[in-house]
Parts: structure tokens; C-alpha cells; sequence
């Protein structure tokens, strides 16, 4: 049997646990894992195009497990009633290839997302930030603004995005929680004072969200907006400024910010810095710039996260996904049997 953690089990599970202490734990699996970058097999993901989005597999193994993620992007999506982002992910036992738990991505994707933000927030950041800028206000703002608070106790978000209804939904939930929101009048309002410029926007296209003018020095810029090839939110101009850091530098020169600098632009890959081989941070005055386009390391620590929480409760399933013959060489006959099909 597989264990399968659904849609329902995995609100049940937030709503248990809660956003904050859970985008903690998995931003310490996600630190834990970088540092053992070197002992996985890692590759870009395979993307396919379209002219509506893109759907996605990110693949990533250790010695001992194998993990994918399925996930699309499309940015029209919400006009017509679906979600930006949907996903689903597995783990699998390298040993014999069986599929060993299955489990809704599409909220842990934006839980893992925000986690990764503050494991990296952790190294790069100003430890007295304060302030948070918000530009863009949809699905990923208030997982953003929450995993903030958690490793940062950020306190005040100012937030714009080009959408009215966007800003007033992003308010509504975070008020109750005890941040102060305010509403800017464009993105360079947003950015006035803010300690952390996350950017956060949807559309599929080279856009300048953030002009290099709105960036002041001590500022930790979260760029996790650029993910895919045509896809930019910063001033090329920003770059030349900050120290920047990537994840996955192969994948990052095809889908993040990097797409505007040739490629002998310097970059560091946080991995390093987990390791304690490199520094983050080195002054008050540095810009530091995460250009994150998401990579599948950080979604192996997710559903590990979850797997070794969830597994022996009542909010995991098994489900037989797999055909187990008794004779693993005959599995016509598994197929012809009423008992193998009970």
C-alpha cells in the first residue's frame, strides 16, 4: 500500500499544526537538506509550454528516496475560475522503485515556498527587519508574510498589487493575525522603509515590477515571481547592485532573474552558504537578492516533512496503487485472479 495524504487531511493538518510552526519546520528540513546538496542527483525540471501556462515535473533523488512534483502555472487561470498553481508530489523507495507516499501539493507548494523564503531570509536578511513590501497579493502573500514574522518578527506588510480585490482579500487575512497592513499606491510605495522586498506577481511575461531606484542599500530583496523562461519582475540594473543567490544555478540561468545577464554573471548557489562554506550577509549595507524560481530539493523536504509528521494518524490513507501479485513474475495471473482483486 501507498499512504496518501489528500486535500482535506492536509487543511485538517494545517489547521492542527498551524501555517507558522509548519512553515518553520519545514524551512529547518529545507536548511538541513541544502547542506547535503552534494549527496543528491539533481536536474532541471522538464517543463512544457503552451501558449495557457506550463506544466511541470521536478524531479530529485538522494540514496534512498526519489521524490516528483507535478505542477502547472497559469497565470489567466483565476478569470476563469481555476487556481494559478495546482500540484501533487511522490516519494518513492529507491531500493525497489515503489511509490511510498503521495500527498496535495498545491497548499504545500505555497507552504514549502514561503518555508524556503525564510530558511534563506535566516542567512541573507537584516536580523532587526521590521518592515515587509508585498508586491503582488495573490495565493502566495499571506504564506509569504507569515514566514516572515516566523524567522524575522516582521510586524508591518505594505502591499500592492494590480488587482484592488487582490489587496483587500491579502488584508482580510492577515489583520486577524496580527500584522499591520498597509495599502500602497504602486510598487515603489510599497518598497518605502521596507526592510524585505518580496515580489510575488503571476504574469508570464519580461516585466520590471521593481525598478532599481526603489531598492536601498540594507535590503533583503525575495524575488519569487520569475520562475519560468519569459518570466522577469526586477531592473536587470538591481542585479548588477546586489549579491545574488540561487538555488540551482543551471535552472535559475533558464527561468529567474538571471535571464537578463550573460552567463558569466557571478552568482552564489545558497547550498554553499547553508554549508557554512561561503557567507551570506557580510554588512548592513549589502543588497541581498534571492532569486528563487523554486527547485525540487525544497519539495523532497516537504513530503518528507509531512510524511514523517503524518504517518501512524488518522490523516493518512493507504491506497493501492501499486499491483502486488504473489508471484511478482505473474502479473496476468494477479489479473485473472478474483483474489488478487479483492
Amino acid at each position: 500500500m501507498t499512504e496518501f495524504v489528500g486535500v482535506r487531511d492536509l487543511t485538517r493538518w494545517i489547521a492542527d499544526r498551524g501555517t507558522g510552526p509548519i512553515i518553520r519546520g519545514i524551512a529547518d528540513r529545507v536548511a538541513a537538506d541544502f547542506v547535503r546538496w552534494q549527496s543528491f542527483d539533481k536536474r532541471e525540471r522538464v517543463a512544457s509550454h503552451t501558449p495557457f501556462g506550463v506544466i511541470e515535473l521536478m524531479p530529485i533523488s538522494d540514496p534512498d528516496s526519489y521524490a516528483f512534483k507535478y505542477v502547472n502555472g497559469h497565470p489567466f487561470n483565476p478569470a476563469r475560475g481555476y487556481q494559478t498553481v495546482t500540484a501533487f508530489g511522490v516519494l518513492a523507495d529507491v531500493h525497489n522503485g515503489y511509490p511510498v507516499f503521495v500527498a496535495e501539493m498545491t497548499m504545500l507548494t505555497a507552504l514549502r515556498t514561503a518555508a524556503t523564503s525564510a530558511a534563506v531570509a535566516r542567512l541573507l536578511a537584516r536580523p532587526d527587519s521590521r518592515r515587509m513590501a508585498l508586491i503582488g497579493a495573490g495565493s502566495q502573500s499571506e504564506f509569504q508574510a507569515i514566514a516572515f514574522r516566523e524567522v524575522l518578527g516582521i510586524d508591518t506588510v505594505r502591499v500592492w498589487d494590480t488587482d484592488p480585490a487582490a489587496i483587500e482579500k491579502c488584508a482580510r487575512n492577515l489583520e486577524p493575525l496580527g500584522f499591520r497592513v498597509e495599502v500602497a499606491t504602486d510598487a515603489s510605495d510599497a518598497t518605502r522603509n521596507a526592510d524585505v522586498i518580496t515580489t510575488c506577481t503571476a504574469d508570464k511575461a519580461n516585466a520590471i515590477v521593481l525598478r532599481d531606484a526603489d531598492v536601498r542599500p540594507g535590503v533583503h530583496l525575495n524575488a519569487i515571481g520569475g520562475d519560468c523562461p519569459g518570466k522577469t519582475e526586477l531592473e536587470p540594473s538591481i542585479l548588477d547592485r546586489a549579491r545574488v543567490f540561487v538555488e540551482y544555478e543551471p535552472q535559475t540561468r533558464i527561468e529567474g532573474e538571471l535571464q537578463s545577464k550573460p552567463a558569466d554573471f557571478e552568482v552564489t548557489e545558497l547550498w554553499e552558504v547553508f554549508a557554512g562554506r561561503l557567507p551570506g550577509r557580510t554588512s548592513d549595507g549589502d543588497i541581498t537578492l534571492f532569486d528563487s524560481v523554486g527547485f525540487a530539493i525544497e519539495d523532497f523536504s516537504a513530503l518528507h516533512y509531512l510524511r514523517d509528521d503524518v504517518t501512524g494518524t488518522e490523516l493518512v490513507a493507504d491506497i493501492d496503487l501499486v499491483a502486488e501479485p504473489e508471484n511478482p513474475k505473474d502479473l496476468f495471473g494477479f489479473t485473472m485472479s478474483p483474489v488478487g482483486l479483492v
